[in-house]
């Protein structure tokens, strides 16, 4: 029977792609985040970051936070729900008593006054043409740099406004409504998307766009997703597993990573504690919460960086996803050592003593390239007790600031 199994295990390596999961970084005040209650983010130029919050906006300039934006400097007020560098170096920030724009140099601040619809900014998006387009509680308003042009009930919008909008492939806009699901604008004509053409619940918080132009809209009751026609192509209730009764998903955002895999932030409410980020591997979501790793269970807004790296904004800090799966390489048997291999109860590892030890961690991942073990090297010999790990193949790795290796190996069962 031992011959048997391990030659099972050597047969699936050959099968078994593998991939490497996420490392979780965790980023808060003490990191120089100007608020731990982040509303929203978005992607600047050279690896930047900006990020909305309770107290100002933060900017991380790839490797720290450097900057900040408050009222000190201008910003009409100081809780930022939606923040968005253009093309042309500017940074937007929507908050409930206006929109500010920043240059560089100066705030300068647009209300009702200047022309915008409602003061009450929920989300901000820069369309394929330059236009800005602003989502509101009275519906959405598109600025050509000069003049707004507002869309609201009059036009065929429902009440409760608008939470979210982005463009499809075709450039045409798709707006996320509060209380009346979703609605398609093609720059005439708005034609609206609810019960009847399944959406399953008219609250929609969120949608994205993928490379096929199939539409991921995210309701309070997960997620349905519509072809290059318009129509239902699938749907996804149920992304994380929650308690009752929040088993059917309330999905707060949805982004495209870099590779085409879906990610999506679930966001129950302010004072329940359930609630996290998952992506879909093509087959299954695969979800992380506040137990591994994740900032904190409200998730208001998603980013991808422009190494591919995901950011989830919660109210407790925001949350970097690295090292996005990719292919396991297995390093020459010399580059680090497994033993035994199949384990039951516990596995050595063993790597090169030129490792720099102050910077060297080693990681568990499943079968499903989710981080299960997370720790710092404390020696050129670790040993990892299996105790509390379900049978099955699994990848450790040992990576330093200048070094990197895998290696697979299979946790047996006690009955094995």
């Amino acid at each position: 029977m031992i011959f048997f199994r391990l030659s099972f295990f050597i047969l699936s390596l050959g099968f078994c792609s593998g991939s490497i999961g996420q490392i979780l970084t965790t980023f808060t005040v003490a990191d120089g985040l100007i608020n731990d209650n982040v509303y929203s983010i978005s992607k600047g130029a050279n690896s930047s970051l900006w990020f909305g919050t309770h107290g100002g906006v933060s900017f991380y300039d790839g490797s720290e936070f450097s900057d900040s934006i408050t009222v000190a400097d201008g910003l009409v007020h100081a809780s930022v729900f939606a923040v968005l560098e253009t093309t042309d170096g500017d940074v937007w920030m929507g908050t409930d008593f206006g929109l500010s724009r920043y240059d560089g140099s100066e705030c300068v601040t647009y209300t009702t006054d200047d022309g915008l619809e409602d003061n009450r900014v929920k989300h901000l998006y820069e369309d394929s043409e330059g236009q800005l387009w602003i989502a509101h509680n009275d519906g959405v308003s598109s600025f050509d740099g000069e003049l707004f042009t507002n869309y609201t009930m009059s036009d065929g919008l429902p009440f409760g406004g608008v939470t979210h909008s982005v463009e499809d492939n075709n450039g045409d806009m798709w707006f996320a409504t509060g209380l009346g699901g979703a609605f398609h604008f093609d720059g005439t004509t708005l034609t609206g998307y609810g019960l009847n053409e399944g959406i399953p619940n008219l609250s929609v918080r969120s949608i994205a766009v993928d490379a096929d132009n199939r539409k991921w809209i995210g309701t309070n009751e997960g997620i349905v997703v519509f072809d290059d026609n318009n129509e239902v192509e699938m749907e996804h209730p149920s992304l994380i597993e929650l308690p009752a009764p929040h088993e059917i998903n309330p999905v707060e955002d949805i982004k495209i990573d870099l590779e085409g895999r879906v990610w999506t932030g679930i966001y129950v409410d302010y004072l329940v504690t359930v609630g996290g980020v998952a992506y879909h591997n093509g087959a299954e979501w695969i979800d992380y919460s506040a137990d591994d790793g994740l900032a904190g269970p409200n998730v208001s807004q998603l980013a991808v960086d422009q190494q591919g790296d995901v950011w989830a904004a919660t109210s407790t800090g925001v949350t970097r996803f690295s090292g996005t799966p990719l292919d396991v390489v297995e390093e020459p048997l010399e580059a680090l050592l497994v033993f035994p291999n199949p384990a039951l109860d516990e596995v050595n590892i063993r790597w090169p003593s030129d490792v720099e030890l102050n910077s060297a961690r080693v990681l568990l991942m499943d079968g499903l390239g989710k981080v299960v073990l997370n720790q710092k090297a404390t020696g050129q010999h670790e040993r990892i007790r299996l105790t509390g790990f379900q049978p099955g193949s699994y990848i450790i790795r040992i990576e330093s600031n200048e070094y990197s290796a895998n290696r697979q190996v299979m946790i047996l069962s006690a009955g094995d």
